[in-house]
């Protein structure tokens, strides 16, 4: 494959992509607000998250929560006309504050340094062009070196690299011509050609049937140890979180509430929150047999309209007097073998999960 004018080789190819430890993206204080009929409202609250080279983040929460906000803010993605990123947040990368970033220097990390797939393929894809024509433009714009055969031949090597089939005719056809998978693989391959540093994947198997699903989630781990790709994952998932991620971030009515690796939050949950997350998973056996599935009562509140104090406090069966009193602050609760556990709660919980066997084991070579 074509890189930049080099030799057919992948980035982290020869050597096996890892996790280094050493952070490629640094978030700190991320606040976005709307502008709407009602005034302002603040979608994303205070979030503050490292991202490390070769290193898979999920973020998890409910609709509504702040995932796809986060990430948009982070690409600068939102409509200017309606949306304000707070001056003092800081999105780091490079030395560069992608907050306050003008239009020119944003044009070139977007799609070159950091890419994203979006939720629903059939509506990020332009429905008039080929295949072929929408990986083209990326590479117009951001490989400038690359010569139309060179671009066509590096097209075609991106569809074979998603493992679709016969590339060079996929490449001539359109979007509606595809299945919802093969599509899928197209937003995956349009978002790596450029061989960024960061993906962000917002609910990239949404819409997918269950096979589909675990082939992309193979797909875009098999990508990752190949080109060293740091990952943000966004999902409604914590089955493929558990799967792919090596930490989770776990948010909460636009703030985070939760984070630290997959195995220390999957198997210790400390937020009532994420305790009730991870409850609510279906569990298979005969002991479950005929039992209800756990829920969690009541629904996310409005963001015009949130409680003084801690924002579950309406929906956590262990509420107290400070909860309604006073908002918690995401503190550093523990540090472990395996990193530090940050949690917003008065009162964190400290029970291991009844059944950590049907959880995930530690990752190896996991950031510290």
């Amino acid at each position: 494959m074509f890189i930049r004018g080099s030799s057919l080789c992948l980035r982290g190819e020869l050597s096996g992509a890892s996790v280094t430890g050493e952070t490629i993206l640094k978030v700190r204080g991320l606040t976005t607000r709307f502008r709407t009929d009602r005034g302002l409202v603040t979608a994303v609250d205070d979030v503050s998250f490292d991202l490390a080279k070769g290193e898979t983040l999920g973020i998890v929460g409910e609709s509504g929560c702040g995932k796809t906000v986060t990430s948009k803010s982070i690409m600068r993605l939102l409509p200017e006309r309606n949306s304000i990123i707070d001056p003092t947040s800081r999105i780091m990368f490079e030395g560069i504050n992608l907050a306050t970033a003008d239009d020119r220097t944003m044009r070139k990390v977007r799609g070159d340094r950091i890419a994203m797939i979006f939720q629903e393929p059939m509506t990020s894809l332009n429905p008039v062009f080929t295949v072929g024509w929408q990986i083209d433009e990326a590479l117009k714009y951001h490989m400038r070196d690359l010569s139309a055969r060179q671009r066509r031949q590096r097209s075609i090597e991106m569809l074979r690299l998603v493992e679709i089939p016969e590339p060079e005719r996929r490449r001539r056809e359109y979007p509606h011509q595809l299945s919802g998978g093969m599509r899928q693989r197209v937003m995956i391959a349009i978002a790596l050609c450029c061989e960024p540093d960061i993906l962000i994947a917002d609910e990239p198997t949404t819409a997918l049937d269950v096979t589909i699903q675990a082939q992309i989630l193979a797909l875009m781990d098999g990508l990752k140890k190949k080109l060293g790709t740091a990952i943000i994952l966004i999902t409604h998932n914590l089955g493929v979180v558990a799967q792919v991620c090596d930490r989770v971030m776990v948010m909460y009515a636009g703030r985070a509430i939760e984070s630290g690796t997959v195995f220390d939050v999957f198997h210790r949950p400390r937020h009532p929150y994420t305790r009730a997350l991870l409850d609510s998973i279906p569990k298979t056996g005969r002991k479950e047999h005929g039992k209800r599935l756990p829920t969690i009562e009541g629904i996310v509140p409005s963001l015009f309209d949130l409680p003084k104090g801690c924002r579950f406090q309406d929906r956590c069966k262990y509420k107290q007097d400070r909860c309604v009193a006073e908002e918690p602050q995401l503190l550093n609760r523990e540090i472990t073998s395996e990193g530090v556990v940050q949690v917003r709660c008065h009162f964190p919980l400290n029970t291991p999960i009844a059944e950590p066997a049907s959880l995930p084991p530690p990752r190896a070579g996991g950031p510290k």
